[in-house]
């Protein structure tokens, strides 16, 4: 195997857990290079269900190395229960898994100031999953962040005192909220020092020696393209860059160890929490059009971090263009082909009108691609099932003239059609 970035290129939930679940078992190593856990990775293989959120999905391969980079913020209670919840299926997390010695680690009042803050913007929240990813990131940026290599330091106390007076002033004073007591800081570090420090490593040390030995490395994103802090639809975006030349500085590694870039994008498009989404077509909200609410309720679409029920609509190839471009993607991924079956026609957007005039890119300012009109190619549908079909000469003659327009509009080649949600249900192109 090529050593490959695969991410995704639309607003997350793309189905990225079951492409790299599928690369994993050719590829020596798996390492994710950015996010937090607010990723929701969920793989079924027969009838279990599995949701990972910090860990890399390539943990349930007998022999593959599984990392997370230094690019990622951890929190340490989310990972505690994610080991435990795999260790009790039988995986030996320990022996698979290696944590950079860098992350920098959520902690409580991380959690208190992201929740606060989206109370606080009422109707202009941002729909964070309030998490604590966002400070976090803020938090390093400022160079006040606790990484997983500062549980000893010397001067954690002092360094913690200094957050916590800042944190809790904001809570208290600014946003009516009940501040972070010292204890519940020092549970959470606790937990950091006896459950992830035994796995920390030099990550890109360790990776510089795969190399060298020749491995087959897999590089995981996080998040979807759309969802870049910048490359995305600011400010309704994560807080990391999810694009893929995040790989390299998320983990350590320079351009030349990486050889491919595979995007993973749904037969449709879906989004969670707020912000633009020009060819949405059903939400929780009272938008209901009928096609939108077949994708959504055939799709199973709620969030597999946040229950949310996701926004859901037509392919836009605007959209996925965007981020074949940004990306160097060299193939894609289709998931949830399956979810179209039985509908009359099914539709891709090619551009936008907005204002009187057509546009063929995305307008960098959230309020004008809100504005943005969907310009719409409609294309027959196939009442045939594709589900669970694993040869593309199988599929449905429309089915496969939709792959193809999409390949052709993103300016990409298919490379792989999922057809269902088992790790089987899948076209090789």
């Amino acid at each position: 195997m090529k050593n490959t970035i695969t991410i995704g290129i639309q607003w997350g939930d793309e189905g990225k857990g079951k492409i790299v679940d599928l690369l994993a078992p050719e590829a020596d190593v798996v390492a994710r290079f950015q996010g937090g856990p607010n990723a929701g990775h969920t793989l079924i293989i027969g009838n279990q269900k599995t949701v990972l959120h910090h860990i890399p999905s390539g943990i349930l391969h007998h022999n593959t190395l599984c990392l997370i980079g230094n690019g990622t913020v951890l929190d340490a209670v989310e990972l505690r229960d994610e080991i435990r919840l795999l260790e009790d299926s039988g995986v030996p997390v320990a022996e698979r898994l290696r944590v950079s010695d860098r992350c920098q680690l959520i902690l409580p009042y991380h959690r208190a100031l992201d929740a606060a803050r989206e109370v606080a913007r009422g109707a202009g929240r941002i729909g964070t999953t309030g998490r604590g990813i966002g400070p976090c990131y803020e938090d390093k940026a400022c160079r006040r962040g606790i990484r997983l290599c500062d549980l000893n330091s010397r001067n954690l106390d002092e360094r913690l005192e200094r957050n916590l007076k800042l944190v809790n002033f904001m809570l208290s004073e600014y946003l009516n909220a009940e501040p972070v007591s010292r204890d519940t800081v020092e549970e959470a570090l606790a937990l950091a020092r006896q459950h992830v420090l035994p796995l920390a490593a030099d990550v890109p040390m360790l990776l510089h020696q795969q190399r060298r030995a020749g491995a087959s490395i897999l590089y995981e994103g996080a998040q979807g393209t759309m969802l870049d802090i910048d490359h995305g639809t600011y400010p309704f975006v994560t807080s990391s860059n999810t694009v893929a030349g995040a790989a390299l500085a998320g983990l350590g590694v320079g351009p030349n160890a990486v050889e491919e870039v595979i995007g993973v994008a749904k037969a449709y498009m879906t989004r969670v929490g707020a912000g633009p989404f020009p060819t949405e077509l059903y939400n929780a909200e009272g938008m209901n059009h009928a096609a939108g609410k077949h994708l959504a309720e055939a799709g199973h679409e709620f969030g597999s971090t946040t229950g949310r029920p996701r926004r859901t609509g037509w392919f836009d190839a605007i959209v996925t263009r965007h981020a074949v471009r940004i990306n160097g993607i060299t193939s894609l991924a289709i998931t949830k082909l399956d979810v179209l079956d039985g509908l009359e026609e099914v539709k891709l957007c090619t551009g936008y009108i907005l204002n009187g005039r057509m546009l063929e890119y995305i307008p960098a300012d959230a309020a004008a691609f809100a504005a943005c009109e969907p310009v719409y190619e409609t294309m027959p549908g196939w009442q045939q099932s594709t589900y669970g079909v694993t040869n593309a000469d199988q599929l449905p003659q429309a089915a496969r003239h939709f792959v193809q327009r999409i390949a052709e509009l993103c300016e990409a080649p298919v490379s792989m059609i999922s057809t269902g949600p088992d790790r089987e249900h899948i076209c090789h192109l």
